[in-house]
C-alpha cells in the first residue's frame, strides 16, 4: 500500500520546452554578427588599368580569376570561394587541381594598375606552370571623357 501511495504523489512529467536559453543564445549570436559584419572585407580593392581591348566571348565554363591587389597579394576566385587570400605555392596547387579536373578552364588575371609588373607576371607564370594553356588579363575600357 505504501508503494501505490508514492506513485500517486509523484508529479506528472512536463513535456514543454524551455525556450529562454534558446532566446539568450540567439541574442548573443545576433550581437556577434552585428559586430563582425562591418569588419568583413567584401572584395579585393583593385584599380584596373584602363585600356582599349577587344571583348572576349563569354566562356562556356566558369573561369578562375586571380587578383593581385596594390600590395602585390594574391587572391583567387574559384567556384563559390571568392576573394580567397592565397600565397604563390597554394595558388599553384589550387590551379593545378582545377586544370587537372577541367583542362580548358579559362584563367584570368586582374591586377591593380599600381602593382609591380613582376607580381603580375609571377601570377601568369604560376598559372602556366599549373597547366594553363592561355592566361588572360582583365582591364576596364577607358572613360571617354578622360584625356
Amino acid at each position: 500500500m505504501l508503494k501505490s501511495s508514492r506513485r500517486q504523489r509523484r508529479r506528472p512529467l512536463l513535456a514543454e520546452i524551455n525556450i529562454v536559453p534558446y532566446i539568450d543564445v540567439m541574442l548573443v549570436l545576433l550581437v556577434i554578427f552585428m559586430v563582425t559584419a562591418p569588419l568583413i572585407r567584401m572584395g579585393v580593392k583593385v584599380n584596373l588599368p584602363r585600356e582599349t581591348a577587344g571583348a572576349l566571348t563569354s566562356p562556356s565554363t566558369e573561369s578562375v580569376v586571380i587578383s593581385v591587389d596594390a600590395n602585390g597579394s594574391y587572391f583567387i576566385d574559384i567556384g563559390k570561394e571568392k576573394h580567397l587570400s592565397i600565397d604563390a605555392q597554394a595558388l599553384h596547387d589550387r590551379l593545378k587541381l582545377v586544370l587537372d579536373y577541367k583542362r580548358d578552364t579559362p584563367i584570368l588575371v586582374r591586377a591593380d594598375h599600381r602593382v609591380d609588373y613582376g607580381r603580375v607576371v609571377r601570377a601568369m607564370v604560376i598559372a602556366q606552370t599549373a597547366g594553363a594553356a592561355d592566361v588572360g588579363l582583365i582591364t576596364v575600357p577607358p572613360n571617354r571623357n578622360a584625356p
